[in-house]
């Protein structure tokens, strides 16, 4: 089977053999280069359609594979990755120019439900890198206020160096309808902005506990967290959802490497409703 045979839905059977993408641009995210964004195109097949919440496989030829959001706009189109390079070969890939070939399968997963906060407020929380896979949420919210109440977009990080997307964050902050806040952890003197954990800046969002849905992506530690101060301000389990991320080989819950309690992370996720996989979160092991 050759690449061009292969189709962009992770079906079981062709979702094994990589397409051949192109990195057509690259960016760097932080002040220590080690977070980046490759937008991708496709060489050997047409549009790359995938939805918000979903991954891809990304394939550095003779290094390996590793998985990475998508953290592009659906609607449009793009394809983009931000990838933080921590162990081989997201470190080989932070070598890698514009022009290069790489290997992608996928799309995998599932999606964030936008739909349900249709009518509703939506809040969106991310810490760190956490919001490369909230990103296209973002996009469709911008690109469809008139379908929610409100958006609040809270955004945690450890230094104002680890920001991502500091130019669209500062267009985003003067759009109406959406509220966007950023706090960070520790900051020089010449900070503005907020210091602390991001779930400080809940009580500075306005939304109506009945009537919102909350998307959450960020270390297991900070979506805990995060989740305990929307039930105390009285959201339900329902009305919470996790993108979780653990290190995933085959993408297709072939070889169990994710598999997360009865769950396996890459099929029946990346996103879950929190009160299916509360439990989980409390077992260290898992």
């Amino acid at each position: 089977m050759n690449t061009r045979e292969v189709t962009n839905n992770g079906d079981h059977i062709n979702g094994m053999v990589p397409r051949l993408f192109e990195i057509r641009d690259l960016s760097w995210e932080t002040g220590d280069g080690s977070v980046f964004s490759w937008t991708l195109e496709s060489r050997d097949t047409g549009p790359f359609s995938f939805k918000p919440g979903q991954f891809n496989m990304l394939y550095t030829y003779g290094v390996g594979e590793v998985a990475i959001s998508i953290s592009g706009d659906s609607e449009s189109g793009e394809l983009v990755h931000t990838i933080r390079a921590v162990g081989s070969v997201t470190n080989a890939m932070q070598q890698l120019k514009p022009g290069y070939t790489v290997g992608l399968r996928g799309p995998f997963g599932n999606e964030w439900p936008v739909e349900k906060a249709h009518g509703k407020d939506l809040l969106i929380i991310a810490g760190g890198v956490g919001l490369a896979p909230l990103r296209p949420i973002v996009y469709y919210a911008l690109q469809h206020l008139d379908r929610f109440n409100r958006v609040n977009l809270l955004y945690g990080t450890r230094t104002p160096l680890d920001i991502l997307y500091r130019d669209e964050l500062e267009v985003w902050q003067h759009k109406k309808k959406i509220y966007v806040a950023i706090t960070v952890d520790r900051a020089p003197a010449t900070w503005r902005g907020d210091v602390g954990v991001v779930t400080n800046l809940i009580a500075k969002a306005e939304f109506d506990p009945q009537n919102t849905i909350a998307m959450i992506c960020g270390p297991e530690v900070m979506m805990t967290f995060s989740e305990m101060a929307l039930l105390k301000a009285g959201l339900g389990k329902d009305q919470i959802y996790l993108s979780i991320e653990r290190n995933m080989k085959c993408a297709i819950g072939q070889c169990g490497h994710c598999q997360w309690g009865p769950y396996f992370i890459c099929k029946d996720g990346p996103v879950f409703r929190t009160d299916q996989v509360e439990p989980y979160l409390q077992v260290r092991e898992l």
